[in-house]
């Protein structure tokens, strides 16, 4: 959405929290619109516990939004004002994964990534693909790089929805309705490739974090700030809370392989070829899992995607494996954290924290 505020007023706007540093603790604090991710087939999210051919099943659609709440707000032609261009969600822009060529609108989409957006009319909207990525909504996007439009009718319902969910509905085999639905609206947008499976609010919503951290707002950046802020790392991770639980050796076992958060397995991108504890790794998307023990961890960067947790993990497909170092500290973290700290302009810390144990991954770039 093009919103004519001011900036500051901007980043108050759906779902924001706040850039600066929180001064009672460098840890993130879980997120007002927390991260939602929502499949097509929806079991292809968890296909490492199916059996048989349905092992093999590989996702058709992933869409990563995040999801903000009504709260008692006015939203459509208020909070989302009519004519404008909103980002379908909060804090990043919307991000959609074809995982095989698409037909929108008569126009055809390579497989890819792409973000979404949704110029909202009170009886229509017109929902945008763009092949630009990386972006903090849609304040100051790229409009040359739109792929595909399309303008859909809004149903208006008696039934409420308190927070934006996107789900698909499948109409046969070769279609399939993207249903975008917050408080009273929904549109559906067809898809050309059963039920609508909205997914409910996390109680370990996902987060992500990304480092340089402004290579998330590149859009917001001078052209002189640009070189310096492109991104190098991105991990995305669910996030457990302690709820007044033994944590590590209890709820997280010793010795066996955790997903390092909570759902689908941690994930992290490199953006460029790195070196961790010595060794090269290439750039590339994996999911990450952890061997704890109370002196160390094992680290495992694993190619098998996606996977819903651990389970029945493709071990052929552990691609490297680092054990780094553990200590405790006195602040207890309620949710499971990950934060990054620059150590040099070439080197980074990667911190994980839960309860009040710290595991630390140096990344050389």
């Amino acid at each position: 959405m093009k919103y004519i505020f001011p900036f500051l007023l901007l980043l108050s706007c759906v779902g924001y929290q706040d850039l600066n540093a929180q001064e009672e603790s460098k840890w993130p604090k879980l997120d007002k619109s927390p991260l939602q991710f929502s499949y097509y087939p929806a079991n292809a999210a968890w296909r490492n516990y199916l059996q048989g051919e349905d092992r093999t099943k590989r996702p058709k659609i992933k869409v990563s939004y995040s999801a903000p709440a009504v709260k008692g707000r006015e939203i459509f032609g208020d909070l989302i004002p009519y004519g404008k261009e909103w980002r379908l969600g909060a804090n990043e822009a919307t991000e959609v994964i074809f995982y095989q060529d698409a037909e929108i609108n008569g126009k055809t989409i390579g497989r890819g990534t792409y973000t979404m957006f949704a110029t909202v009319n009170e009886k229509s909207w017109t929902i945008h693909f763009s092949s630009e990525r990386g972006i903090w909504g849609g304040e100051n996007r790229d409009l040359s790089k739109d792929v595909a439009r399309i303008e859909v009718p809004t149903i208006v319902s008696n039934s409420l929805r308190e927070h934006l969910a996107i789900g698909f509905r499948e109409i046969d085999d070769h279609l399939v309705h993207m249903v975008i639905s917050w408080y009273d609206t929904s549109v559906n947008v067809p898809i050309a490739f059963n039920v609508v499976s909205f997914p409910d609010e996390d109680v370990s919503p996902a987060d992500l974090v990304q480092y340089p951290d402004n290579s998330r707002f590149r859009n917001y950046l001078k052209p002189e700030e640009l070189e310096a802020a492109q991104a190098k790392v991105k991990i995305t991770y669910g996030r457990p809370q302690k709820n007044g639980r033994d944590i590590f050796g209890a709820l997280v076992a010793y010795d066996k392989v955790w997903r390092l958060g909570a759902n689908e397995s941690t994930e992290i991108s490199l953006y460029q070829d790195v070196k961790i504890g010595g060794e090269s790794v290439k750039s590339g998307r994996y999911n990450l899992y952890a061997i704890p023990t109370a002196e160390n961890w094992t680290i495992i960067f694993n190619t098998d995607m996606p996977a819903w947790g651990a389970a029945n993990r493709d071990e052929e497909k552990d691609a490297y494996k680092f054990v780094i170092p553990v200590t405790q500290d006195s602040e207890v973290l309620e949710a499971l954290s990950i934060r990054f700290e620059e150590l040099e302009a070439n080197k980074v810390n990667v911190l994980f924290g839960w309860d009040t144990t710290r595991a630390t991954m140096t990344i050389d770039f």
